[in-house]
């Protein structure tokens, strides 16, 4: 029988998103998709229509009431996520906003009244037309200096009235701060962030009609090398990769009370105001590796308040930037999201002074010194101790390190603007007063990342392994800053787009980057070589003095299948067919290029690949010479890949692609069968990648090979002892292939296994992220002599997937979760466990607990989801929205 209608208040609807932006100001698409979610007061509740309406909230008072709001009317359908902008409303245009407000309707009669508005405006969607400032160089005697020397512009400008309304429009060659009238200008750090400059440089958008008055103002900005110019790259890295010349573009646009409109910016003087002057301030030297230097004894105060005197400053000059390149942010920007203070105060074998802040991070130190001018505080940063010093060898040539010298007269603050580094421990040497000088307060973390939206939350009965959960939440922050990069301390920090390929589903879980990753596959798609080759890492640096047995790129599995899979993983867990086919172009040619390179017999052995990087069993000094066959490896993500491209070109109506796709995956299957299937029915690689891969990407024929090839994959792991004997390929599959194949107690004594190699064995050391390596720290304490030794590397935290999927079994059964599987697999001797993930539907929750006896089964599913619950012992259920109990005989393994 279908419900009784009910009071509609008991149905409300959450204030509206546009795209993936959790700010709506200066957006860069005009008809950008509407989302919104749902708290009916009863279970099952649907929508069966929604109604939206835009507001122009600076219509004049002589448009008219109807002129000012248009309503799409009553749309029939239960869509909610990614809705298409209204198609009766025109589309934005540049600077135009709209109030959006959503009203839905339920199945059962309900009806809800209208959301709190959003504030939708757009950018400057056409930069050739809209952007009359200049790019701007500074001309100061000796900048051209490697590296270069920051820099600090102003320039003023005048307002006949009160201000009513204010945006500032900023980008730089480089990374800017930008201060109006004395007073910062937004939030941001590391600002414009890193793209492929070449490509795309993002353009932000600032409300700041607080910040002036009418008469006199001044407008500067502090200007650094940052990724464009700086160095970037290990091995000596390259320096000015992306052009020779830092330079800032900012543009103001202010509507008074008197009705006039003022426009100021950078350029060549044909903007109100006067000319844009430059000089060197206090920062003698920055770089995202090697840190900053400060001397707050050359401060010019006042430099960004009107009247200041620059008499003694240099002009700038125009340079040419490309308009078409100049786009809005799809995603949050790089903000400080948390401080922590030092958790113990230690004094080294040599009698320095080194603040353990008690978590491995990323970001940058605040201190507040006094004392006398010209004393210099110097803070140097590492991961971790050896021997009870500062371990720096893991940085390789990264001087992370930060100096400020004093101003005197009183307390003093700074921060660093234009580095960041990857620290657990700050040495600090030249306190004033000494150790016995510093306070509570004193010094202060600033954790730096990209700042999205914390949507994943796990915990269980183990702690072990719920710290190795939250390790995997601090590398995620600690590496997303900007760019998905393999590690945030040494002198790399580069986006390597195996990393997150199989980091891509635990990401997605734990932190909605949707927006930061749809940016990111844009360049990866741009960077793309014209044969389909995705380079190794993105944004790329294709320098041919630099480092040439990485650059160019070549066609590497697991790495380049970033093209296929990422995109595939972003539609399955937020539901953006949009970003499917954003990259369809770029997933299509990776697989073509592929199969072009197939030997006659269907399977990939032509050229260098990298395979299971990291096994624990390579050496040190070799981490590509893997157990595993890397030409196995890369067939099989060969067919894998195939067979995500044909479900792409499915969503997307794409209809002969994907049968054409379907094929060659179905081709590629019987090829790797056939060719690494050998007598007897074992793998021609009899390691646990080697089945892992098989078994989950479903390359194995079902039945008994499927069944063997499980029990083998489980022989493996009991013959090693439970320990991991897998690398990047391998790692973030094998629980599940265990798992899948019948296997859940040896992948929970995989899982849980304490000896190294093994996730648990970094943790029980005391680490508080994930590692590089297995054994990145040596059982007597020393660090691995390898090259390669990061201690914040999330790759190997892929398995945090299998956590939230299996332990606590929350996993979409349909794109976005609009269709939930709630399927725990208890084991290990675990009591509890718990996942909660905040779906594009709403809040969903699985957990699980033994009580009594008794196993009992919780779930959550969001108003406009369904979900399957399958408990162990009892039949799958069918249930609707709401919270949902089940109980079944108690069957936890230990």
């Amino acid at each position: 029988m279908p419900h009784a209608p009910q009071d509609p208040n008991d149905v409300s609807v959450h204030r509206p998103v546009a795209e993936h932006h959790r700010e709506a100001l200066g957006i860069g698409e005009p008809r950008p998709r509407l989302s919104w979610t749902v708290a009916p007061e009863r279970p099952g509740w649907r929508q069966s229509a929604y109604e939206v309406e835009l507001r122009d909230p600076d219509a004049g008072p002589g448009s008219g009431a109807d002129a000012a709001v248009l309503h799409s009317g009553r749309v029939p359908g239960s869509d909610s996520v990614l809705v298409p902008w209204p198609a009766a409303a025109p589309p934005l245009g540049s600077r135009e906003r709209r109030e959006v407000r959503v009203r839905v309707r339920g199945e059962d009669g309900s009806a809800s009244g209208w959301s709190p508005p959003l504030t939708v405006e757009a950018g400057l969607l056409d930069p050739a037309r809209d952007i009359t400032a200049a790019m701007v160089a500074p001309r100061v005697p000796g900048g051209d200096r490697n590296p270069e020397r920051p820099v600090l512009l102003r320039g003023e400008f005048r307002l006949p009235a009160a201000p009513v309304w204010a945006r500032l429009y900023v980008t730089a060659q480089g990374l800017c701060e930008v201060e109006l009238n004395g007073a910062r200008v937004g939030d941001q750090a590391l600002a414009p962030g890193w793209t492929s400059y070449g490509h795309r440089l993002r353009i932000t958008t600032y409300e700041v009609t607080g910040l002036l008055r009418p008469g006199t103002n001044a407008l500067g900005a502090w200007l650094a090398e940052g990724w464009y110019r700086g160095r970037i790259g290990f091995q000596g890295g390259v320096r000015a990769y992306y052009g020779a010349e830092i330079a800032l573009l900012a543009q103001l646009e202010v509507g008074c009370a008197d009705g006039s409109e003022v426009r100021f910016g950078t350029g060549d003087g044909t903007h109100t105001g006067t000319g844009w002057r430059c000089a060197h301030g206090p920062v003698l030297a920055a770089g995202l590796y090697d840190g900053e230097r400060h001397d707050a004894r050359l401060e010019p105060i006042g430099f960004s308040r009107p009247g200041f005197d620059d008499s003694a400053w240099h002009p700038v000059r125009t340079v040419a930037r490309a308009a078409h390149t100049l786009v809005a942010p799809t995603g949050p920007p790089v903000r400080c999201t948390e401080e922590v203070a030092p958790a113990r105060v230690l004094t080294s074998p040599a009698g320095r002074t080194v603040l353990d802040f008690g978590q491995n991070l990323v970001g940058r130190l605040r201190i507040r010194p006094s004392g006398p001018a010209g004393t210099t505080v110097t803070l140097r940063h590492a991961e971790v101790l050896e021997d009870g010093e500062l371990c720096t060898r893991p940085l390789r040539d990264a001087e992370a390190t930060d100096r400020y010298t004093l101003r005197g007269g009183g307390p003093e603050e700074w921060e660093p603007r234009f580095t960041y580094h990857g620290f657990r421990y700050a040495e600090v040497t030249g306190w004033p007063g000494g150790p016995a000088g510093l306070s509570s307060g004193d010094v202060t973390a600033r954790v730096l990342h990209t700042d999205m939206r914390r949507t994943g939350w796990f915990d269980c009965s183990d702690p072990l392994l719920n710290r190795l959960h939250e390790n995997v939440v601090w590398s995620m922050r600690g590496n997303f800053v900007d760019v998905p990069t393999d590690c945030p301390q040494r002198d790399e920090r580069l986006g390597w787009t195996g990393d997150l390929q199989v980091f891509a589903p635990t990401a997605a879980f734990l932190y909605d980057c949707a927006g930061m990753l749809t940016s990111w596959l844009t360049d990866v798609a741009a960077e793309q070589y014209e044969d389909g080759t995705v380079p190794l890492f993105v944004p790329t640096l294709e320098a041919d003095a630099w480092r040439p047995d990485w650059t160019p790129s070549w066609p590497c599995a697991v790495w380049g299948d970033v093209a296929v899979l990422t995109p595939w993983t972003l539609y399955e867990r937020y539901g953006d067919a949009g970003v499917l086919r954003a990259q369809y172009p770029s997933a299509r040619a990776w697989v073509e290029l592929v199969r072009s390179r197939l030997d006659a017999d269907g399977l990939w052995r032509s050229g260098k690949q990298l395979g299971d990087w990291l096994d624990p069993a390579a050496p040190p000094d070799d981490p590509g010479r893997a157990l595993t066959d890397p030409h196995l490896v890369a067939s099989a993500y060969f067919a894998h890949s195939a067979r995500r491209l044909a479900d792409i070109a499915g969503v997307l109506g794409e209809d002969d692609d994907a049968r054409r796709h379907a094929a060659t995956a179905a081709a590629a299957r019987r090829a790797f069968t056939a060719g690494y299937t050998a007598p007897g029915g074992r793998l021609t690689s009899d390691t646990q990648t080697a089945y892992a891969l098989a078994l989950r990407f479903g390359l194995l024929p079902g039945g008994a090979p499927r069944r063997a090839a499980a029990a083998r994959l489980a022989e493996l792991v009991a013959a090693a002892d439970h320990r991991i004997a897998t690398g990047f390929a391998g790692t973030p599959v094998v629980c599940d292939a265990l798992a899948d194949g019948g296997e859940v107690e040896t992948a929970y004594r995989l899982l849980l296994q304490r000896e190294s190699p093994s996730w648990l064995h970094p943790v029980a050391q005391g680490a508080t992220t994930v590692w590089e390596r297995w054994d990145s720290l040596l059982p007597d304490g020393t660090v691995n002599p390898g090259e390669m030794t990061s201690f914040n590397h999330y790759a190997l935290g892929a398995v945090a997937d299998f956590l939230h999927r299996t332990v606590a079994g929350l996993a979409p059964a349909a794109p976005g979760y609009r269709r939930i599987r709630v399927a725990p697999r208890p084991g290990g001797g675990l009591t509890h466990a718990h996942a909660r993930h905040l779906t594009p539907y709403g809040p969903a929750e699985a957990g699980w607990r033994v009580e009594d006896g008794r196993l009992v089964v919780e779930a959550e599913v969001p108003p406009g989801a369904t979900a399957v619950v399958e408990v162990p012992g009892r039949a799958p259920a069918e249930v609707g929205s709401g919270r949902h109990r089940f109980t079944a005989a108690a069957r936890t393994g230990g």
